[in-house]
């Protein structure tokens, strides 16, 4: 099975999908959601064969492919995974499908075209699993770059109130951090031998200066992309206006490209460069994990606060990224993974609510525990698993990321912590003032009020929720395909775990 084109051929089939979906006519909305559901299953089982056959302690690439395409440039389709792309590309595989069962009926609602809503989400699965896979920089800008359209049309022409201006405003901020990497990249295949090849470029060394300017234009796009702060204000415009399955995967998954890219990228191709900027991508990390926190408390919109909170879920991704320990970097892919997971589950269970209710303002709603018992449930358990409590998956990994933390950076470890206070603040406030206390006697008047979740709803949720219990309680299926690739990042940056103090080690002997 290794010799299989997995990567070429998961990055392809969606897109042959999104062109069968897009030539049916728009008289047949049913069969363009079963045609779409279908084809995403494919790519889910293809996703699951793949990552069974990966060999956790094998080779650090695998499944590598190469074909020419602009040979005077030295530009290739080039496509292999590590433990890290994989696990990305797993979450794009599980929730593509989920997403497309929870937005049934999202692209009626907006009295658009359904075949070309369910044909824009297989496009953009199409390019998320291409920037994942990609190891030639150059096709990796390009997945980057092309990522936004489709996003860009799921917000403007399928969004809520605003979508227009969020749509606009999410493009020019992913533009603006585009033309920082294009301006990188143009420099890297200047200085690092007219290759694109990211195993090439990964040999190559550079003038201090070069690749300190190199990595700032690479971090600056990553930057805006995940989003750390102070770029992350297209994020609550976005997600708020974006259908909930559109936002789902715009926080769940497109805002990991960010991480990943610093990940990929920053670290092994700038490892001096990458040591030099840690302090600063810290603090930034750390103010993000507070000010979004601070800002979540005060949301009165659902989907605005949800994004907050991934802005600060953010910060603590970038902490273990920057503490260059391996305890911290596994931590921060696992996070990725978690909170995509989580969070994923948390914003469709919102959009079911909002739905329901016509309206994402939490003042509208008001004991809704009362009408619908199992979607509030599953809000207070999406809710838990968002604030990292302990047996959910996103505990682990917050927990990794700050013990790996705090061996090597005290202060960033403890202010950092304080982020989890918040989390709970904002968590509960939010599932007390919609679900929890008396009910609001204008839910009664609301027909969808009166509908607690349905079975294809079920189907949606159960997924999520088995996953985040399962990686809560047993993370090592996981943790052993991320580790080897997290350790050789670090290897790569020239950064090794710190001994143990003698005096500790004493204690625990005794």
């Amino acid at each position: 099975m290794s010799n299989f084109p997995f990567l070429s051929v998961l990055t392809v089939a969606p897109l042959v999908g999104a062109l069968v979906v897009a030539l049916l006519p728009r008289s047949r909305p049913d069969l363009a959601k079963l045609v779409a559901f279908g084809w995403s299953l494919l790519v889910l089982v293809l996703s699951v064969v793949m990552w069974f056959a990966f060999s956790a302690g094998g080779d650090r690439f695998q499944f590598r492919e190469s074909y020419p395409w602009i040979p005077n440039w030295g530009v290739n389709f080039t496509f292999e995974v590590d433990g890290i792309a994989l696990v990305m590309l797993m979450l794009i595989a599980i929730l593509v499908p989920l997403v497309i069962l929870a937005s049934w009926h999202d692209a009626e609602a907006s009295r658009r075209s359904v075949p070309a809503y369910f044909a824009l989400l297989l496009v953009l699965e199409c390019t998320m699993i291409g920037v994942f896979a990609a190891a030639d920089v150059f096709l990796f800008y390009v997945f980057f770059e092309v990522m936004l359209v489709p996003m860009y049309f799921l917000i403007g022409s399928y969004g809520g109130h605003q979508r227009q201006y969020a749509a606009v405003k999410f493009f020019l901020y992913s533009l603006v951090g585009g033309l920082f990497m294009l301006a990188a990249v143009i420099g890297l295949w200047v200085v690092g031998g007219k290759t694109f090849d990211w195993q090439a470029l990964s040999q190559a060394e550079f003038a201090t200066d070069t690749a300190r300017w190199l990595f700032l234009g690479f971090f600056v796009a990553f930057a805006i992309k995940a989003p750390f702060f102070p770029f992350h204000t297209w994020l609550p415009d976005a997600g708020g206006a974006a259908p909930a399955g559109a936002a789902a995967l715009l926080v769940g998954v497109l805002d990991k490209v960010g991480t990943f890219g610093i990940l990929r990228y920053c670290l092994p191709l700038f490892p001096e460069a990458s040591r030099w900027f840690a302090p600063w991508a810290l603090a930034l990390g750390v103010i993000g994990i507070i000010y979004a926190a601070l800002l979540a408390v005060g949301q009165n919109d659902l989907k605005r606060l949800v994004s907050y909170t991934s802005i600060a879920h953010f910060g603590f991704i970038g902490v273990g990224i920057f503490a260059f320990t391996t305890q911290a970097g596994t931590g921060a892919v696992l996070y990725m993974l978690n909170h995509g997971l989580a969070t994923g589950l948390l914003f469709l269970v919102v959009g079911m609510l909002i739905a329901r209710r016509g309206s994402a303002l939490i003042s509208d709603f008001g004991g809704a525990g009362k009408l619908v018992p199992v979607l509030a449930g599953v809000l207070f358990f999406a809710g838990l698993a968002s604030l990292a409590l302990p047996g959910t998956a996103p505990f682990v990994s917050e927990f990794l990321v700050l013990i790996g933390t705090f061996t090597v950076n005290k202060p960033v470890a403890v202010i950092a912590t304080l982020g989890i206070i918040l989390a709970a603040a904002y968590v509960l406030w939010m599932v007390q003032r919609t679900t929890q206390g008396t009910l609001n006697p204008a839910l009664t008047e609301v027909e969808g009020m009166r509908r607690d979740l349905t079975l294809r709803e079920k189907v949606v949720v159960a997924p999520l929720i088995a996953l985040i219990v399962l990686l809560g309680f047993y993370p090592k299926p996981v943790t052993d395909v991320i580790n080897p690739a997290v350790q050789a990042t670090m290897q790569d940056v020239g950064k090794s775990d710190p001994a143990p103090e003698v005096g500790s080690v004493q204690e625990a002997a005794k």
